[in-house]
């Protein structure tokens, strides 16, 4: 008897949430679910400017929205069921942070429009058919623009000028990784360098990946975005600071926390013209409809004390052109 009232229990309790979001949006109240393949404390800043941007639209939690978010941080593996978990909660909209997440939400549903925010290469991977026309229900915004990966190998050429050996660290298990690894390769061969790809799935693998560089004698490193590598930024720039390690990132938060430069798009900005795709969406335009757009602000940041304690000096033609330089 008891355990046939458990089990009754364990029923309703599964049934109580998909009713729960019936009722919700019978109210008048748009539901968007967020899946991010990195961490709820790399991202909370980039998510307030994205909510910022709906209560400009008219958009309020808790009045006319409802958010569910869901996080992997960089654990890839748990995606597919993140991205189940809110396909169950019947949201109108997925709105996904990551190469690997908008694969798993897509993946999940073929239905619920899914907009990106910092998806790399969503040609290449498979994510849409082109940029101007996605097809599907995918669309969004990449991180990505031509020239960009490339550029961070040029500022470290800048930079340190002896630099023929430089490591990449990259996550395979990301789709966008790959190609990003292909255009540094052709970047290198025209500036004289030698790369070092190194390689990281797991958190365990970022320490070996670090011993490898040493033991190679790279003399810079260049990290391609990556949720995993995002959610360990502070490991890393540790590890960058005991090795003496010049590198530079894709995110400025990296830099924020001693590493040396980062250059890339402004993902505050983002993850604002995100909120115009979601309003779009929820007043009736279809994702297929809507060209998948590029980064147009992109920001060079500098940590000039991280540089003093390289042992290095910025060349006065880079720091002209940073967009902050962060001093000692």
């Amino acid at each position: 008897m008891k355990t046939r009232l458990a089990s009754s229990a364990v029923a309703l309790a599964l049934l109580a949430a998909p009713l729960a979001a019936d009722a919700q949006q019978a109210q008048g109240r748009a539901r968007i679910g967020v899946l991010s393949s990195s961490s709820p404390e790399r991202e909370q800043g980039y998510l307030a400017a994205f909510e910022q941007s709906l209560r400009d639209l008219g958009y309020s939690e808790g009045k006319n929205l409802l958010v569910d978010r869901r996080y992997a941080a960089g654990r890839f593996d748990t995606l597919p069921e993140l991205a189940a978990e809110l396909v169950r909660l019947k949201v109108d909209i997925l709105v996904v942070t990551g190469t690997p997440a908008a694969h798993a939400a897509k993946n999940a549903t073929p239905l619920i429009p899914i907009v990106t925010v910092t998806a790399a290469d969503p040609v290449g991977t498979g994510l849409v058919t082109s940029l101007a026309r996605p097809g599907g229900n995918v669309t969004g915004l990449t991180d990505l623009a031509p020239g960009v990966v490339a550029k961070r190998l040029e500022l470290i050429k800048e930079v340190i000028p002896s630099a023929t050996r430089v490591a990449v660290l990259l996550n395979p298990d990301n789709s966008s990784n790959l190609p990003q690894m292909r255009l540094i390769q052709e970047a290198a061969s025209a500036l004289g360098v030698s790369i070092l790809s190194v390689e990281a799935r797991r958190l365990d693998d970022i320490d070996r990946a670090f011993a490898t560089v040493r033991a190679k004698h790279a003399m810079a490193l260049l990290l391609i975005a990556d949720g995993l590598l995002g959610s360990n930024r502070k490991r890393i720039v540790e590890l960058t600071a005991k090795g003496q390690l010049p590198a530079i990132y894709w995110r400025r938060e990296f830099v924020e926390d001693g590493g040396l430069m980062s250059y890339g798009a402004s993902v505050v900005d983002l993850y604002r013209r995100a909120a115009a795709y979601v309003d779009k969406i929820l007043k009736g335009a279809k994702p297929a409809d809507l060209p998948v757009e590029q980064p147009t602000k992109f920001e060079l940041v500098i940590n000039l004390k991280t540089a003093k304690a390289l042992g290095l000096t910025i060349p006065s033609a880079v720091l002209t052109r940073a967009d902050e330089v962060i001093h000692p």
